[in-house]
């Protein structure tokens, strides 16, 4: 039987025991509807995780006693920053969840010319939140226990002049550039924008700003599909998928 991965925010360390956080406890109690006895797996992003057993369960409160840290990370050793345009819904959280499995470190949501989503003040920072628990909840069934920085979201023209990385690439659909011909990275910067892509003048502007280009066949992907091919593309040459 799969035993639960929860993320956990307190401080973990073997031989204590915790009440699980307010999201923990409901998914363990009120989702899973497990019972004292039954053994956990904790991480709070900081590297490793834990073997624990529940001690008392409810549907609102969880109590469990820490046991074993395992040093386990499953980092890729390219790091990652997804620059990605705000889509509408189910597309934009689809790009969060794969891109984790994928093992991106940075993800920042971007405001470009063809972003239709409105989002400013308290609605943003609940959508802010949201996307987070979006990261948690793929961290706890990929298996990574180190979460993937969610940046603020910002403006195009910003991220694409401040972003720091040793091969820096912008999705373009008219290029012969190929990632096989890169030299090995330790990191990546990949912007990409949402549906309707890129505008010209953005492209442009990511060329001027010493952006790569890059085209990833003869088809035009959808926003939340490609993301997720240039990344498993990056992470088979230069990563750990293969």
């Amino acid at each position: 039987m799969r035993i639960p991965r929860i993320f956990c925010k307190q401080s973990l360390a073997s031989g204590t025991d915790i009440e699980l956080d307010e999201n923990g406890a409901r998914h363990v109690g009120k989702v899973l509807r497990m019972q004292a006895g039954r053994p956990l797996l904790l991480f709070n992003g900081e590297g490793g995780e834990y073997d624990a057993t529940i001690l008392e369960a409810g549907k609102k409160n969880v109590r469990v006693t820490i046991g074993d840290f395992h040093p386990d990370n499953r980092q890729s050793p390219l790091s990652i920053h997804l620059g990605i345009g705000i889509s509408r819904g189910e597309r934009f959280e689809h790009v969060l969840q794969k891109a984790t499995e994928l093992g991106v470190a940075q993800i920042t949501p971007l405001f470009t010319e063809r972003t239709e989503v409105k989002l400013t003040g308290p609605r943003l920072e609940k959508k802010h939140l949201q996307w987070q628990q979006i990261i948690v909840s793929s961290c706890e069934q990929c298996q990574r226990n180190r979460l993937p920085q969610l940046s603020e979201p910002q403006r195009y023209d910003a991220w694409i002049s401040e972003v720091e990385a040793e091969q820096r690439f912008v999705l373009h659909h008219r290029s012969p550039k190929a990632l096989a011909d890169t030299q090995k990275p330790a990191s990546v910067a990949l912007v990409i924008g949402p549906e309707g892509g890129l505008s010209q003048t953005e492209i442009d502007s990511a060329l001027q700003q010493q952006f790569q280009p890059l085209t990833l066949g003869p088809r035009v992907f959808r926003t939340e599909t490609a993301p997720l091919a240039a990344i498993s593309i990056m992470q088979y040459l230069w990563g750990d998928l293969g």
